[in-house]
């Protein structure tokens, strides 16, 4: 009775627990339908299902667009606005602009060698006058220098002296041969004088007169400074020896030495202008009308002859000038030259590609025209190169890359 009792206790539990979970669920339901407490997670699962649809619509491209990822290069590396402030970053830009570079050296001035002249006899003799007789002295063109007596120079004049008389009787012959041979020998004697550099006014003199000069007068060919001085009265000399030497200082050169990377930037006509420490603030204009074949072993310089005008003779031979050289290069692309990182293989920049990106690039640079180098590859206007810090940021990178670091950062 009792065991019959417990069977029919448990039956009744058992059917209400179901009954119960059947009344939970129509509960749950109705509440679905009723908008009650329940709607929470019905919610919530369609808001995780339009994200997931709005990340199935993004695409890398769209994703760079909207800024949202930064494409870098192999090696890139970024840096925190406060470690860049740390280690001193500093930023510059890759423009056009016009380069003028300019070249400083020192010259040394010397005498225009166009403008040397000597003067010699073409007889032969004793010197009887002296007219210039020291060295520095200056002459003018048509000056007499000194005076020669010449044995051969008195016979000369004799004899187209003795050729004029006969010319005179000889023109009388009725025989035109006779005639021709007495004006021949007279013209024969004249060339004579004229090629010891006498005068056509001397000439004259003697013919009018008639009487044969003991002496010959030389006359300066030109104006200018007698540079040397070999002449002294009294002494013997024969045809062709050099008595004075004389020299123009109108015109002056100036020889300057070059170093072997800058001449290349040296032309021919090149403008230059000089100063002299004992004249400050006056300021000669030049040209340069020679570049030397070759250079200095001693010192890898290679001379460039500057001809310079020197009206007033304030440039003298042996001086010392400040020589300066500017070169238009024109409007080239150029980067400031601490953003160049010399490797002695290569040359690289380190580019700002915004957000703390920087990245390495290799570049090939030209000329260095004062702080700045012409660009030749590598770069393009408007970039941002950094000019200081680099070899930290190169360092930093080069080891990223060798331990493997990832490339790309989103």
């Amino acid at each position: 009775m009792k065991k019959s009792f417990w069977m029919v206790l448990l039956i009744s539990a058992l059917w209400l627990t179901a009954g119960c979970g059947k009344e939970t669920a129509t509960h749950s339901a109705s509440g679905s339908a009723s908008g009650g407490k329940e709607h929470k997670p019905e919610v919530k699962t369609e808001s995780k299902k339009a994200d997931d649809l709005d990340i199935k619509g993004l695409t890398m491209e769209s994703i760079q667009k909207e800024g949202k990822m930064q494409e870098v290069a192999p090696g890139a590396l970024q840096i925190s606005p406060e470690r860049q402030q740390l280690i001193g970053v500093k930023i510059g830009r890759v423009e056009m602009k016009p380069l003028e570079k300019i070249i400083r050296t020192v010259g040394r001035v010397d005498y225009d060698e166009r403008k040397v002249v000597t003067v010699s006899p073409k007889i032969g003799g004793w010197i009887e006058d002296l007219f210039v007789d020291f060295t520095g002295k200056y002459v003018r063109q048509g000056e007499p220098l000194l005076t020669i007596y010449s044995p051969e120079l008195v016979s000369t004049q004799e004899e187209y002296l003795l050729a004029l008389r006969a010319k005179k009787d000889l023109v009388k012959s009725p025989f035109s041969e006779v005639a021709a041979s007495g004006n021949s020998l007279a013209e024969s004697a004249r060339r004579r004088l004229k090629l010891w550099d006498i005068s056509d006014d001397q000439i004259k003199i003697l013919e009018e007169t008639g009487q044969p000069k003991k002496t010959l007068t030389l006359y300066s060919p030109f104006s200018g400074f007698v540079l040397e001085k070999m002449a002294y009265k009294g002494m013997s000399l024969m045809p062709g020896m050099v008595l004075f030497k004389l020299v123009d200082l109108s015109t002056v050169w100036l020889y300057a030495d070059i170093y072997e990377y800058e001449i290349p930037f040296i032309r021919l006509g090149q403008q230059a202008t000089i100063q002299l420490s004992y004249l400050p603030g006056e300021t000669f204009s030049g040209k340069a009308i020679y570049i030397y074949p070759s250079l200095d072993p001693n010192t890898r310089t290679a001379k460039v002859r500057l001809e310079f005008p020197n009206p007033n003779g304030k440039l003298k031979p042996e001086m010392y000038a400040n020589v300066e050289i500017k070169v238009q290069l024109g409007r080239k692309l150029t980067v400031p030259e601490g953003a160049i990182i010399d490797t002695g293989i290569r040359q690289m920049a380190i580019i700002d590609k915004g957000n703390g990106y920087f990245e390495p690039r290799e570049v090939k640079v030209g000329a260095k025209v004062g702080d700045y180098y012409e660009v030749f590859s590598g770069l393009k206007a408007g970039e941002r190169v950094v000019t200081s810090a680099n070899f930290l940021i190169d360092s930093e990178s080069k080891f990223k890359e060798a331990v493997g670091a990832p490339g790309h950062s989103h």
